[in-house]
């Protein structure tokens, strides 16, 4: 850990380098629907872990599937185009994700995603495996739980890393995918805005979870690692997303134990509603996506940081 820690600073340029890229999409996206302010939590039924992560060991064995459809996540079509699973159709991030209401990274409307998506190849039923850097798969996987089709999709544990590290084969070949036929199911109580977290702070029952570096989450940095003010959200928990890997060399999610353990030490118990947020809505991808592999009823402050702290909401640890 002690890398990561010494590595925090260079994420948030990470970070900050990525919302650039957001912030410069064009179009104006729909916005989605939110959750009603007063809105208490819902249960859900809680996932398998096996259903929503793959090792390249299972990837290997199944890619020949007829209905598995593997997924390459990313913000450059170069990095698709340097290597990948051999048959992984390429997504780009900005498909998925990009600037709505002046927000750097947000959900894009349901008929953009049923575009960007049957334009992959994926089908009402395919079993679908998505990799990337970790926010980018764990983002891609938030939006299909948004659909209505998180069920029946996956993230490749480890991603292409390690694939390559069990020295499988890497293709430069762009697959050519039949388009796909989806059917969007938008579940719009999994993705929250600033009026429902307002309305739900020191709610028994609802962890809210910040998924920046510390010195983001206490404002220590006064700012500067944000776009607005320095400090978090009122009652939130610091848990940095890199923390749920096993490192930035090796992008495996740490075993099922480690991550129950670190969530319960941000306040999170089994059988709560974990709300995660962090900056923009791309670190929160990877903490949503824990949250929901370890079965607990979830929902995503996209608008996170940046949207609390431009509303002049309450913070601690700052001022807006």
């Amino acid at each position: 850990m002690s890398t990561m820690n010494t590595n925090r600073r260079a994420d948030t340029m990470l970070m900050i380098a990525f919302a650039g890229l957001a912030a410069a999409l064009h179009g104006t996206p729909a916005p989605y629907a939110y959750s009603p302010a007063g809105e208490p939590p819902r249960v859900e039924a809680a996932r398998v872990a096996g259903d929503l992560l793959v090792s390249a060991a299972w990837l290997a064995e199944h890619a020949g599937d007829a209905d598995v459809v593997i997924v390459h996540v990313a913000h450059e079509r170069a990095e698709y185009d340097r290597g990948h699973v051999p048959g992984a159709r390429f997504l780009p991030y900005e498909s998925i994700a990009g600037e709505v209401d002046g927000l750097a990274v947000e959900l894009r409307s349901p008929r953009e995603l049923e575009e960007a998506f049957e334009a992959a190849g994926v089908s009402d039923g395919s079993r679908i495996v998505l990799y990337g850097h970790p926010m980018s798969a764990a983002r891609a996987w938030a939006t299909l739980d948004y659909l209505g089709h998180g069920d029946h999709a996956a993230v490749l544990d480890g991603g292409l890393e390690a694939w390559r590290a069990e020295g499988r084969p890497v293709s430069r070949e762009a697959a050519r995918p039949r388009r796909g036929a989806l059917t969007p199911r938008a579940q719009p109580e999994r993705f929250v805005d600033a009026e429902w977290v307002r309305a739900h702070l020191g709610a028994r029952g609802v962890a809210l979870v910040d998924a920046r570096p510390a010195e983001e989450f206490s404002g220590s940095d006064g700012g500067h690692g944000g776009m607005h003010g320095a400090g978090h959200i009122p009652g939130a928990r610091n848990l940095y997303w890199e923390e749920l890997l096993v490192s930035r060399a090796d992008p495996r999610f740490r075993s099922r134990e480690e991550l129950a353990a670190r969530f319960r030490q941000a306040g999170a118990e089994p059988g709560e509603t974990v709300v995660a947020y962090c900056m923009i809505g791309m670190r929160a991808s990877v903490a949503y996506f824990v949250a929901r592999y370890l079965g607990y009823q979830t929902r995503f402050y996209d608008g996170s940081w940046q949207d609390w702290s431009s509303r002049r909401l309450p913070v601690e640890g700052g001022t807006p």
